[in-house]
């Protein structure tokens, strides 16, 4: 299963990277994307695959019994989407407004609008 996630992870950064460097201004905000999802991905294959209960210790126990899940990837992960979805949605505002004033998505068209 890792080796099958890792190849899937190289694909996604593989196919960011492509997107980022295209002219179109849309398709390197979905390279943006699919960066922050390959780089979500890469977080949570290098943490380990394993399945564990909740890291909850019962009472009177000191350290809960058994395998446990590692809960700092989740709330690495948990908090890495809330930011990408943050700069995704101000990038599209970025692009609309651009469209608006050249309307062109094509980044060489844009560069000719600085003064």
């Amino acid at each position: 299963m890792e080796p099958l996630l890792a190849v899937a992870i190289g694909i996604l950064f593989a196919a960011a990277i492509y997107m980022m460097l295209r002219r179109s201004i849309v398709k390197l905000v979905i390279g943006l994307m699919l960066l922050s999802n390959a780089a979500n991905l890469l977080i949570f294959a290098t943490a380990g695959m394993t399945r564990g209960a909740p890291p909850l210790v019962p009472q009177g126990l000191t350290a809960p019994e058994g395998a446990v899940a590692d809960p700092l990837p989740q709330a690495l992960v948990l908090t890495a989407i809330v930011i990408a979805f943050g700069v995704l949605s101000f990038a599209v505002v970025l692009v609309r407004r651009a469209w608006e004033v050249v309307r062109a998505d094509d980044l060489d068209k844009m560069k000719d609008t600085d003064t």
